[in-house]
């Protein structure tokens, strides 16, 4: 019994010398990390190798001076006479001399003359200039225009009050399909051929909305010298100048005549006078009526104005 205990205790004790040499070995009690390669340092590099002496720059040049000039083309006495009071090289030159702030402002600047513009003819001078008239239109071809329409016209004396005036104007009486004017009519002859082409989209329309002929037109007036408006202050009207025409009504032939006024909406008056006003436009280039101003509430107004681009006034 007692060798087995010497035995196991033989057996324990070379475990623990075991474990304790395990325990005091450096290399088997803990593994340390690697350590990293010592830095190298890079070289240098290599020198470059001598330049050849076959590659050194060369040399600066000089610029070469030009020859001398010849003495045969040296400058003559007389050609350096030729050259007024220029100054010699050698010669010293005087000092400017410098102008002060004060002399400045005392000396005055004096500039050249405008040219003066041409004298005015003598015939636009004086009396004879007031002694021009300008020469009327050529109202040949009218005319025969007015004639095609079927008008009845005749010449008048030449109209002349200050700045109104009418040098041919024609007095009419009727228009096509014997239309009268209520009174004749005093117009120059584009006015005139202007109111008889209207005139028949007038008798048109008169077919259309009441299946009745025109019969005639009620003037309020065409030539006065007055300004527009009846305001004396205000531009001359194309009425002092016979090219104006104001239509107070219609008569027909079977129907009651029909001022020019407002009309119930949707009344065949009310069409009527909206189609005759509408169609004005295309041959006078003012038209005003009823609703363009206080003015030209109970008439249509039609003239010929002549305006910037061709430019119309309906309204």
């Amino acid at each position: 019994m007692k060798s087995f205990t010497l035995a196991v205790r033989s057996i324990a004790c070379s475990v623990t010398a075991c474990v304790l040499a395990l325990a005091l070995s450096p290399g088997l009690a803990r593994s340390e990390p690697a350590k990293p390669p010592p830095a190298t340092v890079p070289l240098p590099p290599p020198q470059p190798p001598a330049r050849p002496g076959d590659l050194l720059p060369p040399a600066p040049q000089v610029t070469p001076l030009p020859p001398e000039r010849p003495p045969e083309l040296a400058a003559a006495p007389d050609k350096e006479a030729g050259q007024g009071n220029r100054p010699k090289p050698d010669a010293p030159q005087p000092e400017p001399v410098k102008e002060t702030a004060k002399d400045a402002k005392e000396t005055p600047t004096t500039l050249p003359d405008a040219p003066l513009p041409p004298e005015r003819p003598p015939e636009l001078s004086g009396d004879s200039a007031l002694a021009l008239k300008v020469s009327a239109p050529d109202d040949t071809a009218c005319l025969r225009r007015l004639e095609r329409l079927g008008a009845r016209f005749e010449a008048a004396a030449p109209l002349g009050n200050g700045q109104c005036s009418a040098p041919r104007p024609l007095t009419v009486t009727t228009l096509a399909d014997g239309v009268a004017l209520e009174p004749a009519a005093t117009l120059t002859c584009r006015a005139a051929e202007a109111l008889a082409r209207w005139a028949t989209e007038v008798q048109v329309a008169a077919q259309k909305e009441f299946g009745d002929s025109l019969k005639s037109l009620a003037l309020g007036g065409t030539y006065v010298c007055r300004g527009q408006n009846h305001d004396t202050d205000a531009k001359l009207s194309e009425h002092s100048f016979a090219n104006a025409i104001d239509v107070m009504g219609y008569g027909f032939a079977k129907r009651a005549s029909l001022k020019v006024t407002a009309a119930p909406d949707g009344s065949p008056e009310a069409a009527f006078l909206a189609s005759v006003r509408t169609g004005a436009c295309g041959f006078f280039r003012t038209v005003l009526g009823p609703g363009s101003d206080a003015a030209h509430g109970n008439h249509l107004h039609l003239d010929l104005r002549e305006r910037n681009a061709g430019h119309r006034l309906c309204q």
